[in-house]
């Protein structure tokens, strides 16, 4: 039985039969105000290679009414089972099919997900069909290289919007008819329909080109849109990457859409792009806030023509879509003229490549291009290779064959195949004629294995301090246990870097050297004579390679002592990075990585690197921390986070961050104490101001320590009666320290399944507390009770958010590795399912590792 799966072999079967033309889908939303089901209407023309052959078209709904299929109905009982209508007897050539179902509107944020405003009570809907989920509002061929057009008939409620693909008609009677889309893949239709609030404008490009801009979000958040910035960004956008591409736009107009419990960031629907509505932001927040929502912004745009226009043939080559849109992302805003991240490279190197290293270093470590086998495996691989990795290999890449001859070779792929599908070799190919370099052995190495390679310098110098040998070592570590692969030596295109400090203390670069390693153990560097040996010396500069980087004892001495001195904010983040890695990986202790930090952050600048450092800087004391060094760090943690916080610059980014960070570790009666006092306004500290959200953070660590409760949680919704106030309400009550606390939020994710996918996270995010090991222990041999009956009933989305987020990561002992050894033996569960289980054991192993590291730090 395939249920809701659909494998390769068979969309390859699929793909050689079928060539589909249209689709003109109907849809009575009519009701949506009340929720339930809707009409759904398909009619889909599609030639067929053979006379008499059998295929199927995919569809998830409550009831099929009709299935007619070249004039003649079919019996759809008999038809229809588990995502699939069966379809025998093709005529060679053309074929017309009519499928007329119920579907159902659903709050997981998958297919048509409902929404009810608290603030208006009106229902607001949008779509989400990425992986597979167009198949739940209309039957369609749900693989990305059946491309059709697809035209949308939608009656909407009196009043409301309908947003499509294309441009959104004038209603007659509430029916909007939209034109045809241009020939593309199902998973990027999109329909967002309800009373949005709207701004619009336009992009006005070369050669008299207009393109329409418009930007939506509910009337509840209408005040807090700062369309202006959204439509600087999104034009910086237009902008660089029709100079970049040489192709433009290809779509219609260009809709951006901050919809309500959104599952990801943002989902790149041709010309109508929707956006998590946590990006139209209520309180204060930091620049690296404005800056992520940019990346997201610019991200999505940029899949309009790697993605949209031209799309991958099959899900193993996803990450070519997630990685050549994150890197272009991030290039546009270090590169285009009059970005405001020019730094942007920084703030990648110091979160997206985090991700990517801890991800490389999990038992489901894969290569970059994936052995997708069906849709269970591409669900579960959005993932830090496929995004980060990803992107930094094609950082690398571009700085392999040069950055003009990059974005030529994109041109010419977007030409030969725009509105088509493709493969990883079409993109290479046209990369190999416009570099001239041969890629193939560079696609093999970096590519087609799985694993981190580790780079150190080998130094020697003369009494005099010049270097007489300089050699870059190369290491392939073991893949963690369970994963598939061997230890893989790569070629890395790096820069070295040589820093010494200034007259004024600062640590500046001296030297800079580019240069090809070798995929070999050992590569010689040649330097002109009588070079002298810097202070520092960092492999890797520039971050041009993805690789973990180890320090020379003297760099390592230096930069300890001067971390927060390197006067670019990129060699510091570096550095901070590979103080986490080590960290992680045990060969730095928890109490030694706290001090660095504490002697380093007061002089860090970037405030994406001091959120990055204040997240983990928690994550390793709770984690990484030996037990019984735990509270000694947390207090010298918390100590630290207050006296920031009162010495920050009124009113800075840094303040706000400081404030934040001592509201996640507040612990003593005295600091909870001032938690309330600067809630009821009792006390003030000069230039912080304690907004909704903010607000709701300090409410949210009393609650978890037992200063709150309830009555206190229902006064602080009272003042914030929003959707966000909900969940930031149910957050909170689940955070309280007591049994039935944590009994009612178990209840009602584990045990009930009615909750919204935004509501559970936030009940999950409350229940999970790292100060409270002891009341979550019962629920370890819960979990492994029920997760697979979970993961069998649920929706996928849902269904991973239990399984990793109450997955017991914070009962950090042999027995929980036993519970889940046992678990992993007996239950069978399925691979996808298997994987994140096998990850979370994999944070356990290394949390134990890391703890030994640091209790022998104090020996």
């Amino acid at each position: 039985m395939p249920g809701t799966n659909l494998t390769r072999e068979e969309a390859q079967r699929r793909a050689a039969l079928l060539t589909v033309d249209s689709y003109e889908i109907e849809l009575d939303l009519s009701g949506a105000q009340e929720g339930g089901t809707y009409r759904s209407a398909t009619t889909v023309r599609f030639d067929s290679a053979e006379a008499g052959a059998e295929t199927f078209i995919d569809l998830v709904a409550p009831t099929v009414h009709e299935v007619v299929l070249n004039g003649t109905a079919l019996d759809a009982a008999a038809v229809f089972q588990d995502s699939r209508i069966a379809l025998a007897g093709l005529e060679a050539g053309r074929n017309e099919l009519r499928v007329v179902a119920d579907c159902a509107y659903t709050n997981t944020g998958e297919g048509l997900h409902r929404f009810v405003d608290p603030v208006d009570q009106q229902a607001y809907l949008y779509t989400q069909f990425e992986v597979p989920d167009a198949r739940r509002v209309f039957a369609s061929f749900e693989q990305p290289d059946l491309k059709a057009t697809f035209q949308f008939t939608v009656k909407a409620p009196t009043g409301w919007t309908v947003i499509s693909n294309s441009p959104s008609p004038v209603p007659k009677d509430d029916v909007w008819v939209f034109e045809p889309t241009p020939r593309i893949s199902s998973y990027i239709t999109a329909l967002i329909v309800g009373p949005y609030h709207s701004v619009h404008s336009s992009y006005e490009g070369p050669n008299g080109q207009s393109v329409p801009l418009g930007i939506y979000c509910r009337p509840s958040l209408a005040e807090f849109l700062d369309a202006d910035d959204i439509f600087a960004v999104t034009r910086q956008g237009f902008d660089w990457f029709q100079e970049k591409f040489d192709f433009a736009y290809p779509f219609a107009k260009y809709d951006q859409l901050f919809v309500p419990e959104f599952n990801a960031g943002a989902m790149e629907n041709a010309g109508a792009v929707t956006i998590r509505d946590q990006y139209v932001f209520r309180s204060k927040v930091t620049d690296a806030a404005y800056e992520m929502r940019a990346e997201t912004i610019l991200h999505e745009l940029a899949h309009m023509w790697f993605g949209d226009l031209v799309t991958m043939e099959w899900w193993n080559d996803l990450w070519l879509n997630e990685s050549f849109a994150t890197y272009t992302s991030i290039a546009c805003q270090a590169y285009a003229e009059g970005s405001r991240w020019p730094h942007a490279w920084t703030t990648f190197a110091n979160s997206m490549k985090t991700w990517a290293y801890r991800q490389d270093q999990l038992p489901s470590t894969h290569p970059i291009m994936a052995d997708i086998r069906d849709l269970d495996d591409v669900l579960v691989n959005f993932d830090g290779i496929t995004y980060a990795k990803g992107a930094s290999v094609l950082k690398q890449l571009v700085a392999y064959v040069g950055i003009d001859e990059f974005f030529q070779g994109v041109q010419a792929y977007f030409k030969a195949h725009a509105f088509g599908n493709t493969r990883l070799s079409d993109l290479l190919g046209a990369l190999e004629k416009t570099s001239g370099r041969d890629l193939k052995t560079w696609s093999r190495a970096w590519l087609e294995t799985a694993g981190i390679n580790i780079l150190r310098p080998e130094i020697v110098t003369d009494e005099a301090g010049a270097i007489t040998s300089f050699t870059v070592l190369q290491e392939a570590p073991a893949l963690p246990a369970g994963a598939k692969g061997e230890p893989t030596l790569r070629p890395h295109r790096i820069a070295i870097g040589f820093y010494d400090l200034d007259g004024a203390g600062k640590l500046v670069r001296t030297d800079r050297i580019e240069l090809d390693i070798e995929a070999a153990a050992r590569t010689e560097v040649e330097l002109p004579a009588g070079t002298r040996r810097p202070a520092v010396v960092l492999l890797n500069d520039d971050d041009l390679s993805y690789a973990k980087v180890r320090l020379d004892e003297e760099s390592l001495r230096v930069v300890t002592e001067h971390l927060g001195d390197f006067a670019e904010s990129l060699p510091r983040a570096l550095s901070w990075a590979s103080a986490w890695d080590m960290t992680r990986d045990g060969e730095l202790a928890t109490r030694d990585y706290l001090a660095l930090v504490l002697s380093g952050i007061t002089k860090e600048s970037d405030i994406g690197v001091v959120q990055s450092l204040h997240r983990q800087v928690k994550l390793a004391i709770d984690l990484y921390a030996a037990p019984e060094w735990r509270d000694a760090g947390l207090t010298q943690w918390t100590d630290a986070t207050l006296a920031h916080l009162r010495t920050a610059e009124p009113g800075s980014d840094h303040q706000l961050a400081w404030a934040r960070a001592f509201a996640a570790t507040a612990r003593t009666p005295q600091q909870l104490d001032l938690l309330q006092a600067l809630l009821t306004g009792a006390e003030v500290i000069e230039g912080l101001a304690v907004d909704t959200e903010l607000r709701w953070a300090f409410v949210q660590r009393l609650a978890a320590t037992g200063v709150f409760d309830e009555a206190e949680i229902a006064a602080e919704l009272e003042l914030d009666k929003t959707a966000a106030g909900e969940r930031h309400a149910a957050t909170a009550k689940a955070a309280r320290p007591t049994p039935e606390a944590k009994a009612e939020a178990w209840e009602s994710v584990v045990e009930g399944d009615t909750l919204p996918n935004a509501v559970q996270e936030a009940v999950i995010g409350g229940f999970v507390q790292t100060d409270q090991r002891e009341l979550l222990a019962p629920y370890s041999e819960k979990f492994f009770s029920a997760v697979k009956g979970v993961w069998e009933s649920r929706s996928h989305e849902i269904a991973q958010q239990i399984a990793v987020g109450l997955y017991p990561a914070l009962l950090v002992s042999q027995e929980t590795l036993d519970a889940t050894d046992t678990w992993l033996a007996s239950a069978e569960p399925n691979a996808s399912l298997r994987r994140l289980i096998s990850e979370s054991r994999a944070g356990i192993e290394r949390a134990l590792r890391a703890r030994a590291a640091d209790a022998e730090a104090s020996a």
